[in-house]
């Protein structure tokens, strides 16, 4: 897998990426302006104060020593309001800029978040968790870099060279700004190339870094391994031998930092040297001042300071620049599931759900559903049941929205699901998935977690249908035990009911349990499909089951095979027809007489 900085050497300053934050930057046109008109006043008073210091120079050489104390006094109170003008109005710039940048940070970050929940269910199975993250992070992180340094560095800087060599033009030998500006010019050329060269160096020493450390991680988490197979010597020699490599690449890193110091150390040396020499002769001649001596190298030191950070700021602005583009070409990504122009409002009144001829494969050659059609009638439990791989779930999928059918299509009390709102639909829908997961909060925030706005006393209702109040009541901390990350302190049986509470609290007129109990003990299921046939009374009941035991009670079966309905009918019904369904049931009850501890 290619690194960041493997990512930020290959790619060049991508400028563009600036456009995309104007919109974000606009919301404080006054403020920008205000920072702006700080930055500008802050260097006025910048290139000013070696002006004031020449004036203080001259007179000091020129006064008596009876004059000494008091002529150049105004000036040097002025040279004292001067700098504090400057640190002044660079701090009100900061202070102003700053809520700017932490309101562009906070707009944008919210937006790629909503972006991320609006995608579709595709995008987020192919994703890497810990990458989209990171890319979040880093894009906002970059935002605040970026802007920071644009402000409070680069652009001053820029503004303060401009000044310089205007001044210089204004009032002294043209050769003066020739020299800033060539040495400029030669400072920022020599710091881009070297930096460019230095990142090579720098992206090794990141990777030999990344990868003594994952391999260090890797083998602490599989410490019994090692253990089980002696391997300590084969760990440590490969972890030293990714340290060397890191060792290698940090020694090449701190060389190549030592020829781009010493570089610009020379360049600057050479500049100031060279204007220093050209002042000193205007001053011998007589056409120049001590105090000209005086402003001349105080404004070479003025120019060069800023510019001793440029190969950092170059190699940070790449790299921010990179991780702002990659968080916007996140917000580029368009769903495949989206709501139509003017989508209407799903109305349910009866919650009937029909599925006509319906298609849909996941590729151009993996063809899933191939034309099934049934139907769902109001307050009706019906069974979706079929060998693995038949298209249960997909079924699911497509009635929920993640993904668009293929070919015909899903109604619920005669409206089309492709157009009407996603929103409104899943508003409709109860799940209780195969595979709860929960949030690392408390149980009751779990259950509320299926109508945020639900009172206590709703909450409780939910758990007391979803046979969940006893095991709370068993529990140290009652309904206030958390249920650490992602449900992992609780058993499966117990995450169910979490579940099946969750989406009773939500109060939808369609429940669908997809595979409920297919990993659960004979206790657990007992207590869950209990709850279910206590809400298919009340309610629409999509079930997707694997264990045909788990179904028999269902008003309709529908058993699918590739992707087809090869029957439907009663338990009983499907039984004396002696097909498919039958088959399955034979061949469970088999497995289950087969079964350890079955009698």
């Amino acid at each position: 897998m290619r690194s960041m900085s493997s990512d930020i050497v290959a790619r060049p300053i991508n400028w563009s990426v600036l456009k995309t934050l104007f919109p974000y930057l606009l919301e404080f046109r006054v403020r920008i302006a205000l920072a702006v008109l700080c930055l500008v006043l802050a260097k006025l008073a910048s290139v000013g104060l070696p002006f004031i210091l020449k004036y203080i120079v001259d007179d000091l050489d020129a006064a008596g020593a009876s004059q000494l104390l008091t002529l150049p006094l105004g000036l040097l109170l002025a040279y004292g309001v001067v700098r504090f003008s400057n640190v002044l109005f660079g701090e009100l710039r900061d202070t102003l800029f700053g809520r700017v940048t932490e309101r562009a940070m906070r707009r944008v970050g919210l937006a790629v978040f909503q972006h991320l929940h609006a995608l579709d269910l595709d995008f987020h199975l192919n994703r890497r968790t810990g990458g989209l993250s990171r890319d979040i992070e880093r894009g906002t992180n970059g935002i605040s870099f970026l802007l920071r340094f644009m402000v409070f560095n680069i652009l001053p800087t820029l503004l303060e060279i401009g000044m310089v060599i205007g001044l210089l033009l204004w009032n002294y030998d043209v050769w003066f700004a020739v020299i800033v500006a060539m040495s400029v010019v030669a400072y920022v050329g020599f710091s881009v190339l070297a930096t460019e060269w230095r990142l090579v160096f720098i992206r090794e020493a990141n990777e030999a870094e990344s990868s003594s450390s994952t391999r260090a991680i890797d083998s602490l988490l599989n410490y019994e391994t090692v253990k089980y197979f002696t391997n300590e010597r084969f760990e440590a020699d490969n972890y030293d031998e990714n340290l060397a490599r890191w060792e290698q690449a940090r020694r090449k890193n701190r060389l190549s930092l030592f020829a781009l110091n010493g570089g610009q150390s020379l360049i600057i040396a050479a500049a100031v040297t060279a204007a220093m020499v050209l002042a000193a002769v205007r001053v011998t001649d007589g056409s120049m001042t001590i105090g000209d001596f005086v402003l001349i190298n105080a404004f070479m030191m003025q120019v060069f300071m800023p510019l001793n950070f440029l190969g950092f700021v170059y190699r940070e602005m790449k790299g921010a620049m990179t991780n702002i583009e990659n968080m916007f070409g996140l917000l580029q990504v368009r769903p495949k599931v989206a709501d139509p122009d003017g989508a209407a409002e799903l109305q349910v009144t009866k919650g009937e759900i029909e599925f006509r001829d319906v298609r849909f494969a996941y590729s151009e050659t993996r063809e899933i559903v191939r034309g099934a059609s049934f139907r769902v009638p109001s307050r009706q439990k019906v069974a979706i049941v079929g060998s693995s791989g038949a298209g249960k779930s997909t079924l699911f999928k497509l009635l929920f929205r993640f993904y668009d059918v293929s070919g015909g299509e899903i109604c619920i009390d005669g409206q089309r699901i492709d157009r009407v709102s996603q929103t409104s639909l899943r508003r409709q829908i109860g799940v209780v998935p195969q595979d709860t997961v929960l949030f690392n909060t408390s149980i009751f925030e779990n259950v509320r977690y299926g109508r945020i706005d639900a009172s206590d006393d709703e909450v409780w209702e939910a758990i007391r249908l979803a046979y969940l109040a006893e095991f709370i009541a068993e529990l140290p901390d009652k309904e206030n035990t958390r249920v650490g990350e992602r449900g992992l302190k609780l058993s499966g049986g117990e995450k169910q009911r979490v579940s099946i509470a969750r989406a009773l609290l939500k109060q939808p007129p369609i429940m669908v349990f997809d595979e409920a109990t297919s990993s659960l003990d004979s206790h657990s299921e007992k207590v869950i499909l209990q709850a279910i046939r206590d809400i298919s009374h009340h309610q629409t009941t999509l079930v997707i089951a694997h264990r045909l035991s788990t179904i028999m009670d269902a008003d309709r079966i529908v058993v699918l095979d590739r992707g087809r309905v090869a029957e439907e009918g009663s338990h009983s019904e499907l039984l004396a027809l002696g097909g498919l369904y039958a088959h399955l049931w034979e061949v469970q009850q088999q497995e289950r007489e087969d079964a350890p501890g079955v009698p």
